[in-house]
Protein backbone atom coordinates (compact mmCIF):
# COMPACT_ATOMS: atom_id res chain seq x y z
CA UNK A 1 0.00 0.00 0.00
CA UNK A 2 2.72 2.51 0.82
CA UNK A 3 4.47 1.69 -2.42
CA UNK A 4 1.33 2.45 -4.46
CA UNK A 5 0.70 5.76 -2.61
CA UNK A 6 4.29 6.88 -3.14
CA UNK A 7 3.96 6.24 -6.89
CA UNK A 8 0.73 8.20 -7.13
CA UNK A 9 2.24 11.18 -5.27
CA UNK A 10 5.34 11.25 -7.50
CA UNK A 11 3.16 11.13 -10.64
CA UNK A 12 0.98 14.14 -9.56
CA UNK A 13 3.88 16.44 -8.70
CA UNK A 14 5.12 17.07 -12.31
CA UNK A 15 1.57 17.88 -13.43
CA UNK A 16 1.12 20.39 -10.61
CA UNK A 17 4.36 22.18 -11.43
CA UNK A 18 3.43 22.41 -15.13
CA UNK A 19 0.04 23.91 -14.32
CA UNK A 20 1.59 26.54 -12.06
CA UNK A 21 4.07 27.61 -14.74
CA UNK A 22 1.31 27.95 -17.35
CA UNK A 23 -0.79 30.07 -15.00
CA UNK A 24 2.15 32.40 -14.36
CA UNK A 25 2.78 32.87 -18.08
CA UNK A 26 -0.86 33.72 -18.72
CA UNK A 27 -0.84 36.31 -15.95
CA UNK A 28 2.30 37.98 -17.35
CA UNK A 29 0.83 38.20 -20.88
CA UNK A 30 -2.37 39.75 -19.55
CA UNK A 31 -0.43 42.41 -17.62
CA UNK A 32 1.64 43.37 -20.67
CA UNK A 33 -1.48 43.73 -22.86
CA UNK A 34 -3.32 46.05 -20.43
CA UNK A 35 -3.13 49.86 -20.71
CA UNK A 36 -2.81 52.22 -17.75
CA UNK A 37 -6.59 52.52 -17.72
CA UNK A 38 -7.01 48.77 -17.55
CA UNK A 39 -8.19 48.21 -21.13
CA UNK A 40 -6.43 46.40 -23.94
CA UNK A 41 -4.09 48.50 -26.12
CA UNK A 42 -4.58 48.04 -29.87
CA UNK A 43 -1.38 46.66 -31.34
CA UNK A 44 -1.34 49.27 -34.13
CA UNK A 45 -1.85 52.36 -31.95
CA UNK A 46 1.80 53.10 -31.23
CA UNK A 47 2.79 52.46 -34.88
CA UNK A 48 0.08 54.82 -36.21
CA UNK A 49 1.13 57.53 -33.76
CA UNK A 50 4.78 57.26 -34.82
CA UNK A 51 3.82 57.41 -38.50
CA UNK A 52 1.64 60.51 -38.05
CA UNK A 53 4.46 62.29 -36.22
CA UNK A 54 7.01 61.42 -38.91
CA UNK A 55 4.86 62.42 -41.96
CA UNK A 56 4.62 66.21 -42.60
CA UNK A 57 1.19 67.65 -43.48
CA UNK A 58 0.31 67.99 -47.18
CA UNK A 59 0.69 71.52 -48.61
CA UNK A 60 -2.43 73.65 -49.00
CA UNK A 61 -3.34 73.78 -52.71
CA UNK A 62 -4.97 77.19 -52.40
CA UNK A 63 -1.89 78.65 -50.75
CA UNK A 64 0.44 77.27 -53.43
CA UNK A 65 -1.70 78.83 -56.19
CA UNK A 66 -1.95 82.28 -54.62
CA UNK A 67 -0.57 85.02 -56.93
CA UNK A 68 2.60 86.81 -56.01
CA UNK A 69 3.17 90.54 -56.17
CA UNK A 70 5.16 90.12 -59.38
CA UNK A 71 2.36 88.44 -61.35
CA UNK A 72 0.57 91.65 -62.33
CA UNK A 73 1.67 92.79 -65.73
CA UNK A 74 2.56 96.45 -66.09
CA UNK A 75 0.68 98.19 -68.95
CA UNK A 76 2.17 100.62 -71.49
CA UNK A 77 1.27 104.28 -71.05
CA UNK A 78 -0.24 106.39 -73.81
CA UNK A 79 2.19 108.67 -75.60
CA UNK A 80 2.18 112.32 -74.57
CA UNK A 81 3.38 115.40 -76.39
CA UNK A 82 6.55 115.27 -74.30
CA UNK A 83 7.33 111.76 -75.58
CA UNK A 84 7.07 112.64 -79.28
CA UNK A 85 8.67 114.91 -81.87
CA UNK A 86 6.74 115.87 -85.04
CA UNK A 87 7.62 116.71 -88.63
CA UNK A 88 5.51 117.59 -91.68
CA UNK A 89 6.59 117.17 -95.30
CA UNK A 90 4.98 117.51 -98.72
CA UNK A 91 4.06 114.14 -100.21
CA UNK A 92 4.10 113.97 -104.00
CA UNK A 93 5.99 115.02 -107.09
CA UNK A 94 8.39 117.93 -106.86
CA UNK A 95 6.89 121.12 -108.26
CA UNK A 96 3.30 120.13 -107.52
CA UNK A 97 1.20 122.08 -104.98
CA UNK A 98 1.32 120.84 -101.39
CA UNK A 99 -2.02 119.04 -101.49
CA UNK A 100 -0.85 115.89 -99.68
CA UNK A 101 1.14 116.26 -96.44
CA UNK A 102 2.72 113.49 -94.37
CA UNK A 103 3.02 114.02 -90.61
CA UNK A 104 5.47 111.82 -88.67
CA UNK A 105 5.53 111.35 -84.89
CA UNK A 106 8.76 109.89 -83.48
CA UNK A 107 9.09 108.49 -79.99
CA UNK A 108 12.01 110.49 -78.64
CA UNK A 109 11.72 109.20 -75.07
CA UNK A 110 13.57 106.30 -73.45
CA UNK A 111 10.44 104.19 -72.90
CA UNK A 112 7.75 102.60 -75.05
CA UNK A 113 4.35 104.26 -75.31
CA UNK A 114 1.07 103.65 -77.14
CA UNK A 115 -0.43 105.98 -79.73
CA UNK A 116 -4.08 105.96 -80.76
CA UNK A 117 -6.83 107.79 -82.67
CA UNK A 118 -5.79 110.69 -84.95
CA UNK A 119 -3.82 113.92 -84.53
CA UNK A 120 -5.73 117.18 -84.21
CA UNK A 121 -4.25 119.32 -86.98
CA UNK A 122 -5.20 122.93 -87.62
CA UNK A 123 -4.30 124.35 -91.02
CA UNK A 124 -3.80 128.07 -90.52
CA UNK A 125 -6.95 129.99 -89.58
CA UNK A 126 -9.37 127.09 -89.96
CA UNK A 127 -12.35 127.15 -87.62
CA UNK A 128 -11.38 123.75 -86.18
CA UNK A 129 -9.14 120.71 -86.63
CA UNK A 130 -9.22 118.92 -89.97
CA UNK A 131 -11.93 116.21 -89.85
CA UNK A 132 -10.74 112.59 -89.66
CA UNK A 133 -11.23 110.49 -92.78
CA UNK A 134 -13.67 107.70 -92.03
CA UNK A 135 -12.13 104.24 -91.67
CA UNK A 136 -8.52 105.45 -91.41
CA UNK A 137 -7.95 105.04 -87.67
CA UNK A 138 -6.19 101.91 -86.39
CA UNK A 139 -8.52 99.44 -84.67
CA UNK A 140 -6.36 99.37 -81.53
CA UNK A 141 -3.61 101.54 -80.05
CA UNK A 142 -0.17 100.42 -81.16
CA UNK A 143 3.15 100.65 -79.37
CA UNK A 144 6.05 102.89 -80.31
CA UNK A 145 9.37 101.74 -78.94
CA UNK A 146 12.02 104.45 -78.45
CA UNK A 147 12.95 105.76 -81.91
CA UNK A 148 9.93 104.24 -83.71
CA UNK A 149 7.52 106.32 -85.79
CA UNK A 150 3.78 106.74 -86.38
CA UNK A 151 2.35 108.31 -89.54
CA UNK A 152 -0.69 110.42 -90.45
CA UNK A 153 -1.71 111.90 -93.79
CA UNK A 154 -3.24 115.32 -94.40
CA UNK A 155 -5.37 116.18 -97.43
CA UNK A 156 -5.14 119.99 -97.71
CA UNK A 157 -7.69 120.53 -100.49
CA UNK A 158 -10.74 118.47 -101.33
CA UNK A 159 -11.31 120.24 -104.65
CA UNK A 160 -13.89 122.71 -105.99
CA UNK A 161 -14.24 124.60 -102.71
CA UNK A 162 -13.24 128.03 -101.46
CA UNK A 163 -9.53 128.04 -100.66
CA UNK A 164 -7.45 130.04 -98.22
CA UNK A 165 -3.73 130.50 -97.72
CA UNK A 166 -2.00 128.49 -94.95
CA UNK A 167 1.07 130.14 -93.41
CA UNK A 168 1.26 127.99 -90.26
CA UNK A 169 -0.10 124.69 -88.94
CA UNK A 170 -0.43 123.23 -85.47
CA UNK A 171 -0.81 119.72 -84.01
CA UNK A 172 -1.86 118.17 -80.74
CA UNK A 173 -2.69 114.60 -79.71
CA UNK A 174 -6.08 115.66 -78.45
CA UNK A 175 -7.73 114.17 -75.40
CA UNK A 176 -6.81 110.47 -75.11
CA UNK A 177 -10.19 108.76 -74.90
CA UNK A 178 -11.71 111.73 -73.09
CA UNK A 179 -9.82 110.74 -69.93
CA UNK A 180 -7.77 113.95 -69.71
CA UNK A 181 -7.69 117.45 -71.11
CA UNK A 182 -6.05 117.96 -74.47
CA UNK A 183 -2.41 118.99 -74.33
CA UNK A 184 -1.20 122.29 -75.71
CA UNK A 185 -0.59 122.15 -79.49
CA UNK A 186 2.80 122.62 -81.10
CA UNK A 187 3.47 124.56 -84.30
CA UNK A 188 4.84 122.39 -87.09
CA UNK A 189 7.48 123.58 -89.51
CA UNK A 190 5.78 124.26 -92.82
CA UNK A 191 6.09 121.42 -95.35
CA UNK A 192 6.87 123.92 -98.13
CA UNK A 193 8.60 127.27 -98.35
CA UNK A 194 6.19 130.14 -97.84
CA UNK A 195 2.58 128.92 -97.84
CA UNK A 196 0.16 126.49 -99.43
CA UNK A 197 -3.56 126.40 -100.18
CA UNK A 198 -6.25 124.63 -98.15
CA UNK A 199 -10.04 124.45 -98.36
CA UNK A 200 -13.03 123.10 -96.50
CA UNK A 201 -12.47 119.65 -97.97
CA UNK A 202 -9.33 119.14 -95.85
CA UNK A 203 -9.04 115.82 -94.02
CA UNK A 204 -6.57 113.95 -91.78
CA UNK A 205 -6.05 110.21 -91.32
CA UNK A 206 -5.64 108.33 -88.07
CA UNK A 207 -2.19 107.37 -86.80
CA UNK A 208 -0.81 104.32 -88.60
CA UNK A 209 2.33 102.23 -88.08
CA UNK A 210 3.45 102.56 -91.72
CA UNK A 211 3.73 105.37 -94.27
CA UNK A 212 1.69 103.47 -96.85
CA UNK A 213 -1.31 102.91 -94.57
CA UNK A 214 -1.39 106.58 -93.66
CA UNK A 215 -0.87 108.11 -97.12
CA UNK A 216 -2.85 105.76 -99.37
CA UNK A 217 -6.29 107.16 -98.39
CA UNK A 218 -4.98 110.72 -98.86
CA UNK A 219 -3.42 110.21 -102.30
CA UNK A 220 -6.50 108.36 -103.57
CA UNK A 221 -8.83 111.22 -102.66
Amino acid sequence: MRTAARRAHSTWKPYAVGAAVAAALLATTACEGDSDEGGPVPPSASASQSQSQATPPAPDDDASEAPTDGDDAVGTDLCTMKDLTFTASKYGERGEPARHIMVVATNGSDKACEIQNAPEIMLGDAQGPAPVMEGTEADEPFTLAPGEKAYAGVLATGGNRDTYEVTFMTLTLGSPGGEAEAEEPVELEMPTEGSFQADDGQRVTGWQPTEGLAMRPVTQS
